[in-house]
């Protein structure tokens, strides 16, 4: 008994054997105390989480929801009250793994006396690149974000479109395995904010992991695989975004070919007729009414879980 009970601990302090899991939390909390110790915010509650290789997961939720620090335990910034949390099979806590991670945050921390070029070269060198691989991830992150034209301006000059564009290219600058992104489009133009969303795609297609955080919706909605949402520390919906829309009690028939008459008759006789079904589905809500709902039964049933769809 006693052998097991311990190697029911060390299961539980190790992450997980699954090496397609990067993100992992498992009854992750935070409870923010004043001077004193007494509890003042209790900012997240028993966080059950995993993020796989590959994918691009949101995390949704208003402000206050627990969202930022989730982040910040991810990225050993603040301890955990309780729980665990591991980043690509080391605990959170552990700062070597920032090596193989990018890191936008909502607002960008850079100097605003130095230039594009000499802010990557910057972060370049934090991270020990050889002067020739600096150099070379310059020029190609310059074009990616497309700024190149602007590389020997200081960044005091920016609008805040373009600090967003080379705050996400220094994000990049040591080729991570995983992006952390904490509202990648704000002060984006429409196209800014495309350019965006297909940069994020292209990250995907290449095999890294994306987490990333926004208030727009819509640009969840477009790019992520997967989504929790967070309500005042509780984790109340996660799953697929396809799967989180579909309007279950509602079946959407598509066809064509299909005369007046027989637009008023059921499937069987849609056939007779020769009409071509397309598709048998259930249709789609949008994420922010998912989302509003998500929220008000939240604020109404404050005691539910959420369960992967």
């Amino acid at each position: 008994m006693a052998a097991a009970t311990a190697e029911s601990r060390t299961s539980r302090g190790a992450p997980s054997s699954d090496a397609g899991i990067v993100i992992e939390t498992r009854g992750l909390a935070k409870v923010y105390r004043d001077f004193w110790g007494r509890e003042k915010v209790r900012a997240l509650k028993g966080l059950d989480l995993q993020v796989r290789q590959g994918e691009i997961f949101g995390l949704l939720g208003p402000n206050g929801s627990g969202k930022t620090t989730t982040i910040k335990l991810l990225l050993g910034l603040l301890f955990p009250t309780s729980g665990q949390a591991f980043v690509m099979g080391k605990a959170a806590t552990d700062v070597t793994k920032n090596e193989r991670i990018g890191y936008l945050p909502e607002e960008s921390y850079l100097y605003k006396f130095l230039n594009a070029e000499e802010t990557l070269d910057f972060y370049g060198r934090l991270f020990k690149l050889p002067k020739k691989v600096r150099k070379e991830r310059i020029e190609k992150l310059l074009d990616l974000v497309r700024i190149s034209g602007a590389r020997k301006r200081q960044l005091r000059e920016y609008s805040k479109g373009m600090t967003r564009r080379i705050g996400l290219a220094q994000a990049l600058i040591n080729d991570p395995d995983l992006i952390i992104l904490d509202e990648p489009t704000t002060g984006l133009d429409p196209i800014g904010c495309r350019e965006m969303k297909d940069l994020i795609i292209d990250l995907k297609a290449r095999g890294k992991t994306v987490l990333m955080c926004s208030h727009l919706l819509a640009d969840v909605q477009d790019v992520c695989d997967r989504i929790a949402v967070l309500h005042q520390g509780e984790l109340k919906e996660l799953g697929r975004v396809d799967s989180l829309l579909k309007v279950r009690d509602v079946t959407e028939i598509r066809a064509t070919g299909m005369s007046e008459a027989c637009k008023q008759e059921v499937l069987a006789v849609i056939e007779r007729h020769q009409g071509n079904v397309q598709r048998i589905d259930h249709p789609t809500t949008t994420l922010e009414e998912l989302f509003l709902e998500i929220v008000q039964d939240a604020e109404a049933r404050p005691g539910r879980r959420a369960q992967e769809s």
